[in-house]
């Protein structure tokens, strides 16, 4: 799946976005997107997703705005406002940039599962809705929906969960609005809720993992 020109775990800066590409279990076709939330950098998830997936061959990204001293992926106005226009250019340029890493790599992004957290579960979703059928498989962790007109997009055959935090003051109201919005727009819909906060820790480990497990055997069996 990856190219053993590519060195293991480096930031690479050659395409839009930089990332690491981290191989070393081997043991695993999976394959991971991961997209981090605001103000850290694509190190972030790589904890989780190891606990999610052991094996699996990770694609960590890092978004293009500065905020504090990290990154996140499209300009906000607000903590649950967001610049359309930044959007719009963001997800176009992560669409091109998944396409090229697929290339690259060898792999096949209608089978890989992108997994964001807050921000970049935001950037995911609208990747979903703004260039359908690049996404196949999405773990969104303490996501809202930020598109102000989504448009009609055609999502069968997409599987989403969706997990959110009954303490999250600031993203957890805005979670059943994307839950309906991806499930009207055709989506297979997973959605929790956990007695977290905005932070995303075991718990969400252990439902992605469970998750994609379900995933698996569906997949298998269709």
């Amino acid at each position: 799946m990856t190219d053993e020109n590519v060195e293991n775990g480096k930031l690479l800066l050659d395409l839009a976005f930089p990332y690491r590409l981290d191989a070393a279990g081997g043991t695993s076709r999976a394959c991971l997107f991961l997209l981090h939330g605001s103000g850290v950098d694509e190190t972030s998830l790589l904890p989780l997703a190891k606990r999610i997936a052991p094996g699996a061959t990770l694609v960590a990204v890092r978004g293009r705005v500065p905020q504090e001293d990290g990154f996140r992926w499209f300009e906000r106005i607000t903590p649950t406002r967001f610049d359309q226009t930044s959007i719009l250019a963001e997800t176009a340029a992560f669409g091109q940039f998944v396409a090229k890493v697929g290339d690259r790599h060898g792999i096949d992004p209608a089978g890989a599962v992108f997994l964001g957290y807050s921000n970049g579960a935001n950037l995911v979703s609208s990747l979903m809705l703004l260039h359908p059928g690049m996404v196949r498989a999405a773990a969104l962790l303490r996501p809202m929906p930020v598109l102000d007109q989504a448009p009609a997009t055609d999502l069968r055959g997409t599987r989403t969960l969706i997990v959110a935090g009954a303490a999250d003051e600031t993203y957890g109201p805005f979670a059943p609005a994307l839950v309906r919005l991806l499930s009207e727009h055709g989506a297979e819909v997973d959605a929790r809720i956990i007695s977290s906060g905005h932070e995303v820790g075991d718990p969400d480990a252990a439902i992605v993992r469970q998750w994609l497990a379900g995933s698996a055997a569906v997949a298998q069996a269709s």
